[in-house]
């Protein structure tokens, strides 16, 4: 590129190639590229090879009488390295979500029969015998947006045989539940209903949010269901829908917090300080607690495409390893969930995911029945 003077009339630049010219040397230039050809009281340089013309920004073409007219003023020499990329798919070493060599976790089977085994672990768990009780209470519970009621939509349709939703799932700037929702599920190749209800609650936010004395309240089994959260004052017992004598049945016997793995680093403060407050409640009382990783496939590109890479993302990895450290429990009671959203039919490498995180938590609940049986008999 070029600019000069012909006539006194000041020419645009051109695109032009040089071959077989002597570059003079400058002190803008790089060394050894040819000898001085400067006019050094004009400071300018007379090209002395041949050249191929271009049009400039105008559209214009340039005679090729002009170039004994052709002075540069200001030449610049640039040294340019070719990299060359063999195969698109070479693309993905680059990137941080590329494939680990070793799976992080062992990944449950991807197959018809070991979706049939989990589905049928689930559908036939029932709670302990000796604590008398027909069903356990599972919490959902974590930050708004996070999923918490489309992971009920997503077993709910998982067992009613194609995509349902019975509860309001989205995204908004506040919770789109604002009561508290004790769900059943039906299993619609028995007609009856599993030994398990799926406690939905109002997400927790900055401003209007969950009250601390609630959450007590709530895992002591003192909120029914449909009871309406108000988010500018706590419960009291002469608000309906409390309940003043709860039983074992009515208390949270496992809570699942329900955390979006894509904003894992980003949790406000106050929201964080309502999990940990919330934990803490779960801890004096002996609860069990997990976490259900939500989001997945918008950390990692290749889990959007197959969710069977869950176990073998290096960011997905990452994100368990977040989720354990800021709720503060071991990485195994930290489960990646892959909720139906955009899907219009059941995938059965989805259904496979949200079984194996549901299964574990039945799981953990029977563990907190029997500590509580035990307690109980020694008494």
């Amino acid at each position: 590129m070029w600019k000069g003077n012909i006539d006194n009339t000041f020419m645009q630049p051109y695109l032009i190639s040089f071959q077989n010219t002597v570059y003079a040397s400058n002190p803008r230039c790089s060394p050894g590229y040819g000898s001085s050809h400067a006019n050094n009281s004009n400071q300018v340089f007379n090209l002395n090879g041949e050249v191929n013309f271009g049009v400039n920004s105008d559209g214009q073409y340039m005679n090729m009488n002009n170039i004994n007219y052709m002075l540069v003023s200001d030449l610049e020499v640039y040294s340019v390295k070719a990299v060359v990329i063999q195969q698109a798919s070479n693309l993905r070493q680059l990137n941080t979500t590329h494939e680990v060599s070793k799976q992080w976790r062992e990944p449950p089977q991807w197959s018809e029969q070991s979706f049939q085994q989990l589905k049928d672990f689930v559908s036939r768990y029932k709670p302990l015998p000796d604590m008398k009780i027909s069903e356990v209470n599972i919490l959902l519970v974590g930050q708004i947006n996070a999923g918490k009621s489309s992971f009920f939509n997503t077993l709910n349709s998982i067992f009613r045989g194609e995509i349902s939703a019975r509860a309001c799932a989205g995204s908004s700037q506040h919770s789109l539940t604002t009561d508290l929702r004790k769900y059943r599920i039906r299993n619609r190749a028995t007609s009856g209903y599993l030994n398990f209800r799926l406690c939905d609650t109002r997400g927790l936010e900055e401003e209007m949010s969950m009250h601390l004395q609630d959450m007590a309240l709530l895992l002591d089994g003192h909120l029914s269901d449909q009871y309406k959260f108000n988010p500018m004052a706590h419960a009291t017992q002469r608000d309906l829908g409390v309940v003043l004598n709860p039983t074992f049945q009515d208390k949270i016997h496992c809570v699942a917090f329900v955390v979006d793995g894509s904003s894992i680093d980003v949790i406000k403060g106050n929201v964080s300080q309502k999990l940990m407050h919330f934990r803490s409640l779960m801890i004096e009382r002996g609860i069990p607690h997990v976490v259900f990783l939500t989001k997945l496939d918008k950390v990692c590109p290749m889990v959007d495409e197959d969710v069977r890479k869950i176990y073998q993302s290096q960011a997905c990895k990452k994100a368990i390893e977040t989720a354990a450290d800021v709720i503060g429990i071991p990485r195994g009671h930290v489960f990646p969930v892959k909720n139906y959203e955009q899907e219009t039919q059941l995938q059965t490498n989805v259904s496979i995911v949200a079984l194996t995180a549901m299964r574990q938590t039945l799981v953990f609940a029977d563990d907190y029945l029997e500590d509580q049986y035990e307690l109980q008999s020694d008494q």
